[in-house]
């Protein structure tokens, strides 16, 4: 079974990492479905998508949980039924959890792709990032911007957060694996610890 990695964010933080290699069929042995989840498989129409949503519940297994013990708030933000702190992510090939005793925690998964360089006006001030002539490297940070963002506005868990306006990413160097970031709104700032690796052409990154 292609549990991809384990990373041990700190005594109450744990992150998994799978990598999707099996079929539907496979990823089904030994997973029992709610009804309503059961529902939602059937009404995805994409295979990977199918596969993704298997492979999390096989990570929920990896950390003592079944898919019952998950439940979602009317934002699509999920839960756990004890109280712990949980955030999910699937691209393509790879799914992702991160489960934390105390803390709000956020995780994002993302396909590395050209296609971030055009959007990136969007999400983050793209002149910040004129000094970065290797575009390789550009589609890089983009990504790992993104996935902060991204994993930031999970960890808020409702929609009104706009990426370009409310949530900041303090700049960082790929020395190192880590930075901070913040979201601002409302007239109040939460600061969070952001960490990132990169796996087979996807990045992956964590907050907490």
């Amino acid at each position: 079974m292609p549990l991809y990695k384990t990373l041990t964010v700190n005594e109450n933080t744990k992150a998994l990492i799978w990598k999707i290699e099996e079929s539907f069929e496979e990823l089904s042995v030994g997973i029992q479905l709610t009804k309503n989840s059961t529902d939602r498989v059937s009404s995805m129409k994409s295979e990977i998508h199918r596969r993704g949503f298997l492979s999390v519940r096989h990570l929920l297994k990896e950390v003592g949980y079944a898919d019952d013990d998950l439940v979602y708030d009317e934002f699509g933000k999920p839960h756990l039924k004890n109280g712990k702190h949980i955030s999910i992510t699937h691209s393509f090939t790879f799914s992702a959890l991160i489960v934390s005793d105390n803390k709000p925690v956020g995780i994002d998964i993302e396909k590395q792709r050209d296609k971030i360089v055009k959007i990136a006006h969007k999400f983050t001030p793209i002149e910040e990032y004129n000094t970065i002539a290797n575009h390789e490297a550009l589609v890089s940070k983009l990504t790992i911007v993104w996935g902060a963002k991204e994993s930031l506005y999970k960890i808020y868990g409702k929609k009104q957060l706009r990426f370009l306006e409310n949530i900041y990413v303090e700049d960082f160097s790929f020395e190192n694996d880590n930075t901070t970031a913040e979201i601002r709104y409302d007239g109040e700032t939460f600061g969070y610890d952001v960490h990132f690796l990169e796996i087979d052409g996807f990045t992956c990154v964590y907050a907490f």
